[in-house]
Formats: C-alpha cells, structure tokens, sequence
C-alpha cells in the first residue's frame, strides 16, 4: 500500500533567531564590562561569572547561527530539513558551559582557602548592572519554545540568579571584612549551573537518541489508532522528536484485503485525524492488509 501524505502542520519559531541575537549582543557586551570590572574589584565571582558570560556569548551565537540554520527547508541531503540544527547548537552550549564551570571551580577553591580583599561597593554596582542586562535577555527570549532557546534562557535566568547572589555578598562584605564570601559565592553559583546544564545536556541526548517525547504516551497513541474504523491492528509504531517540538509518527496499520482505495484514504485520514490534538506534526502512515506479513516487523 502506499504511503499516506505527510501532516506539515508544526510550530514555527519566526522570532527565536532576533530574540537570540539581541540575547547575544547584550551578553558579549556586558561580558567585556566583566572582565574588566573583575579585574578592577578583583572579585573572584566576578571574574568567575565572566567566564562564564564569555561560554554563553560563544554559545549565544552558535545558537543565532544554528536557528538560523533550522529554518531552510529540507533538501535531498537533509530530507527531514534543518530543524535538528538547533538541537546542535543547544549541545554544543551545554558542553561549553560544563567546560567552563570547571575552569571557575579550578579558580574559586583556592581562593576559600586563601581569601583576598575585594571591592566591594564595585561587587554591588556590577551586580546590579548584571541582574538588569541579563534580566532584559530574559525577557526578550520569554516566549521562546524551542529547545534551544530553553536551554539560552536558562543560562541567562542562573546569571541573573548568581547576581543576585553576587549583590547579596557585596553587600555583607560592603559591611563586614568577611572575604571568603566571594570564594564561596562563586562555587555555589557554578555547582547550580552545573546541575541545570547535565539536566539539560540529558534531555538533549535523549532528542538525539530518538526517545519518545516526554509529552506524549505511546499506549495512548495505539489505543486511539486501533479505535480508527476499519483498523483491526497497529504495529512498528515509532514516535521521536527532531528538535523538541516537531514531533514524527511512523506506523503499519493492518486493514481487512477486500477493502477499495477510496475506502482505505479514508482510514489514513481518519488515523492522521487521530493524532492531530497529541502534538504530532509529522505522521506516515502505511496500510497492510491482513494477507501481507510485515517485512520491518520483528527487525528493530
């Protein structure tokens, strides 16, 4: 039998690519700003926090640049298109970022062990500058829904976090000579980004591994096709994701031999109309008759 047509019907994401650039631009801006006010306050969570701009600046526009990239159309050398292209970017930003939260552990510890003076009304004027340029990032990407904007904004609500958490110590140390809160503020900030990024480098992982997405139930999804009249049977059902929002669904329904092609179209349109509120964009549908043995089934 042939192949039923294909259901286009998914998300677009038209605004990510701006929303991104503008989070890039403000984030390698003030980045530059960090490290030199880092250096000026000589405040390790400063500096620490700069590195850590500087990885998200690199991963903001690999972002830019792999959204971009999502939105062609696909071709005879990508036939399911660019969409996966994001889901590289939110990688690559991932393992930048586990990268660079080391290089901060390597250069917090040592200082908690031997704490040095910080300027601390300079720590409390770069906090607030951070938690207003980082907080506007936030914003601009709220609405954002894929994947790759999920995992730029998350970056940018732990920086805005971790200043908050750098305006707080600034303020003690504004009022109390207790050095090694910087140190210490530093760590907790990079171990909060560390346990976010693994969450989310594993969601990543699982969207490359063709999991079935975490939305939807695959029994639910038989239970709905075998109610389809003229079905008597679903099997090599295959449900996976490409970026996290475009979701695919491939399966083999067996039907009764003596039904006519106007009669088996009509149950293709039925099973596409079975998925069409369970968020699935893409569904291939193959009908089988029950005289025909399956050549796929048993071989995944």
């Amino acid at each position: 039998m042939a192949h039923a047509p294909h259901n286009h019907t998914g998300h677009h994401h038209h605004g990510s690519g701006s929303n991104i650039k503008v989070a890039f631009f403000l984030n390698f801006g003030f980045t530059i700003l960090e490290i030199i006010g880092g250096l000026w306050i000589n405040s390790v969570a400063i500096i620490s926090d700069a590195l850590h701009d500087l990885g998200d600046s690199l991963s903001l526009g690999l972002a830019w640049y792999f959204e971009k990239v999502a939105k062609r159309g696909r071709d005879k050398q990508f036939t399911f298109g660019y969409k996966r292209f994001s889901l590289l970017g939110a990688v690559i930003n991932s393992v930048v970022l586990l990268v660079g939260s080391f290089i901060v552990l390597s250069e917090a510890i040592p200082r908690i062990l031997h704490p040095e003076p910080v300027n601390a009304a300079g720590m409390v004027g770069f906090a607030l500058l951070g938690i207003v340029v980082n907080g506007a990032a936030v914003l601009r990407l709220k609405s954002g829904e894929s994947l790759n904007e999920k995992v730029v904004r998350l970056h940018l609500m732990e920086d805005v976090l971790g200043w908050v958490a750098v305006l707080i110590g600034g303020i003690v140390l504004y009022f109390y000579d207790v050095p090694v809160i910087d140190p210490i503020l530093s760590v907790g900030i990079t171990l909060y980004v560390l346990y976010n990024v693994v969450r989310n480098l594993r969601e990543s992982m699982k969207i490359l591994l063709q999991a079935t997405p975490p939305n939807i139930n695959p029994t639910e999804v038989e239970e709905r096709l075998v109610q389809v009249p003229g079905v008597q049977s679903i099997h090599d059902l295959h449900i996976w994701t490409l970026d996290g929002t475009y979701n695919v669904l491939t399966l083999h329904a067996v039907i009764a031999p003596e039904l006519q092609v106007q009669q088996t179209e009509a149950i293709k349109k039925r099973l596409r109309q079975a998925m069409a509120d369970i968020d699935i964009q893409h569904v291939t549908v193959e009908l089988e008759t029950t005289e025909e043995a399956c050549s796929h089934e048993g071989s995944l």
